[in-house]
C-alpha cells in the first residue's frame, strides 16, 4: 500500500494531507483548507447520500459523467449510474431499473438554470417463466436466449421545453434490449458479446446503452469514520472494487444538444422521477457534480435537494457559503477553518470555470458543465485541468478522470507555488474502461473467486464429489466425508422430483 506523499514537509503535513485527503474523498473537496478549487466544482461519488433514497436503491443516482467522444468527437456521451453497491453475486433477484421510475438525463444549453432538453428512460420486465426461481435456466449466449429468463426493454424519450414547460415529445427508441447482470462464468460465458448486444443505434447518429456496468468511481471511501481517524494505515484501497452499478449512457450528435456553436457549454444532471399511488410522479433523487448533496447539505436539506430543480438552488446557498465540513474539520484537528462567508465556494460550485465551462449569463446552480469544443485530449491525464488537460475535470468528467487527487493537490496549494503530489493512493479504476461506447468496464461476475479444491479441468462435481465440496483451502474431511452419501442419496431424490415434478407441470426450463 502507497500512502499519499508530499515534496515537502514531515510528519505535521503528512497527518494534515491524511485528513485532507479523506474530506476530499467524501466530497466536501472544494470545501477543505483556505482555497477555492479554481478549475471547478470538486466533486467525488454519491452513494447512499440521503436518508429517503438511500432505502430505495433502484431509484438512487451514484455517478453522472460527460465528456466529448474520444472516438467520436463530434458527439457527446453522458454516462448516469444507478444502483449502489450491487454484490455480484446477489441473486437469484439480480439487479433490474425500477418500472414505476422515470430515470431522466437533463440538459441546460443555455445557463439559465432551467432544463432546456431532457432524455427519459423508462423500463419494462419480462419473465419467461415464473415457476422457477432462477434469474436464467442455462447458458445465456443472446439478449433473446431462451434460457434468459428475466428480461428488460426500455424506451428512450426525447423531450424539449421551454421555460422549464413541455414543449415537445418525441420517442427515440423503443422496446430495446438491456444487458442483464453479470451472474458467472457458467450462465454467461460470454459476457462481452451480450454487453455488445446492448449497445443501440438510434437515428441520426446517437447511441444508446443500458445495463450492468462495473462501478467507474475510484477512491478509498473510508473515511466517514471521522475523517479517517488520521490514520495513512487506511489510504489506498479502492472501496468500489468489485461492487457494480446499473448504468444508462447515451451518445449523441453534439449539435443536437448546444445552444449552437458559438455557445458550446451544456450543462448536465440526472435525476429520477417515481410514480406514486395516484398513478403521477415525483422527483426522488438528483445528482449533478455528485456528492454535493452527501457532504455539503446537512441532513436536513438531504430529502429536499433531491426532489428539488437547479432554478431553485439559491435555497442551498448557505450550505455553500456556510460549509460544515473545514469547522468539522477544526474542531477534530485543530486546524483552522477558513473565514466564512465562503463566497469563492459559490463561483466553483455553482457558476463553472470563467472561460473554460462558463456559459454566459449563467445563473448559479448546481450542474456538472462541459464544454463542447474543447476536442478529446490524445493521451488523458488523470488530473484533468489540473495538469493542464482541459479535455478533462472539472470540464465535465470522464471515468478515467482522478477528482479526488486533484482537488487534494489543489487543496494543499498547488495554484499558489506549493508544488506537491498527494493523494489518496487510488490512482486508477480496478478494471480497464473501454475504447468505444458505452465506455464503462464489464460488471464483476458473481461466480468469482477460488474454485473448491479438487475441482479443474476434466474434473468437476461430478466424477470427484466429495473433493469439489470442499471449499479451497478446508482441512475438515470427515465431515466433508460422512455427508457425501448423505448428499448422494439427496441428489438421487431431488433429481426423481424433479423428472415427477417435469412431467406433471410441463418443462420448467
Amino acid at each position: 500500500m502507497t500512502p499519499p506523499i508530499s515534496k515537502s514537509g514531515g510528519a505535521g503535513r503528512r497527518r494534515v494531507a491524511t485528513l485532507i485527503c479523506g474530506a476530499l474523498a467524501a466530497g466536501g473537496l472544494a470545501a477543505v483548507g483556505g482555497l477555492a478549487l479554481e478549475p471547478g466544482a470538486a466533486s467525488a461519488s454519491s452513494h447512499r447520500e440521503a436518508p429517503l433514497i438511500s432505502g430505495t436503491p433502484q431509484y438512487d443516482n451514484t455517478d453522472l459523467y460527460a465528456f466529448v467522444s474520444p472516438d467520436r468527437p463530434d458527439t457527446t456521451t453522458l454516462v448516469a449510474n444507478w444502483i449502489p453497491f450491487e454484490e455480484p453475486a446477489g441473486g437469484p433477484n439480480f439487479f433490474t431499473f425500477a418500472e414505476d421510475a422515470q430515470y431522466d438525463l437533463n440538459i441546460d444549453n443555455d445557463g439559465d438554470a432551467q432544463g432546456d432538453l431532457l432524455f427519459r428512460y423508462t423500463f419494462t420486465t419480462h419473465t419467461k417463466n415464473d415457476r422457477t426461481f432462477l434469474y436464467n435456466t442455462g447458458p445465456v449466449t443472446s439478449l433473446d436466449d431462451p434460457d434468459l429468463n428475466i428480461t428488460q426493454t426500455y424506451d428512450v424519450e426525447l423531450i424539449k421545453l421551454h421555460g422549464g414547460e413541455e414543449a415537445s415529445r418525441k420517442t427515440i427508441a423503443h422496446d430495446v434490449p438491456v444487458a442483464p447482470s453479470n451472474v458467472g462464468r457458467a450462465s454467461m460465458p460470454d459476457y462481452g458479446a451480450l454487453r455488445d448486444q446492448a449497445v443501440h443505434r438510434i437515428a441520426g447518429g446517437a447511441q444508446t446503452f443500458a445495463g450492468q456496468a462495473d462501478d467507474p468511481f475510484f477512491l478509498d471511501l473510508r473515511v466517514f469514520d471521522l475523517l479517517y481517524g488520521g490514520n495513512l494505515s487506511e489510504v489506498g484501497n479502492d472501496t468500489l472494487k468489485g461492487y457494480n452499478v446499473n448504468s444508462i449512457a447515451l451518445q449523441v450528435p453534439t449539435d443536437m444538444i448546444v445552444e449552437s456553436a458559438e455557445q458550446p457549454v451544456v450543462g448536465i444532471w440526472s435525476t429520477t422521477r417515481r410514480e406514486n399511488a395516484q398513478g403521477e410522479f415525483a422527483q426522488v433523487s438528483r445528482l449533478g457534480n455528485p456528492l454535493v448533496n452527501e457532504v455539503v447539505n446537512p441532513i436536513a436539506a438531504k430529502d429536499t435537494f433531491n426532489a428539488s430543480v437547479p432554478a431553485d438552488d439559491a435555497q442551498f446557498l448557505a450550505n455553500v457559503t456556510n460549509p460544515e465540513l473545514p469547522r468539522l474539520i477544526e474542531a477534530i484537528y485543530d486546524i483552522k477553518a477558513p473565514a466564512e462567508p465562503r463566497d469563492d465556494l459559490v463561483d466553483v460550485f455553482l457558476k463553472g470555470v470563467e472561460d473554460l465551462n462558463q456559459p454566459p449569463h449563467v445563473t448559479p446552480s448546481e450542474q456538472l458543465r462541459l464544454n463542447t469544443s474543447v476536442e478529446p485530449a490524445a493521451e488523458p491525464k488523470r488530473l484533468g485541468v489540473l495538469d493542464g488537460d482541459n479535455a478533462g475535470f472539472p470540464n465535465g468528467r470522464r471515468l478515467t478522470d482522478d477528482v479526488v487527487d486533484a482537488a487534494l493537490q489543489v487543496v494543499d496549494g498547488e495554484l499558489v507555488g506549493a508544488a506537491n503530489d498527494l493523494g489518496d493512493a487510488v490512482d486508477a479504476n480496478d478494471k480497464e474502461f473501454g475504447h468505444a461506447f458505452p465506455y464503462v468496464a464489464n460488471p464483476t461476475e458473481g461466480s468469482r473467486g477460488p474454485l473448491a479444491d479438487g475441482t479443474g479441468e476434466g474434473n468437476d462435481v461430478r466424477n470427484q464429489l466429495g473433493d469439489a465440496l470442499r471449499p479451497a483451502g478446508s482441512d475438515d474431511t470427515t465431515l466433508i466425508a460422512a455427508s457425501v452419501g448423505a448428499g448422494a442419496v439427496g441428489i438421487l431424490l431431488i433429481g426423481g422430483a424433479v423428472a415427477w415434478w417435469r412431467r406433471m407441470r410441463g418443462r420448467a426450463y
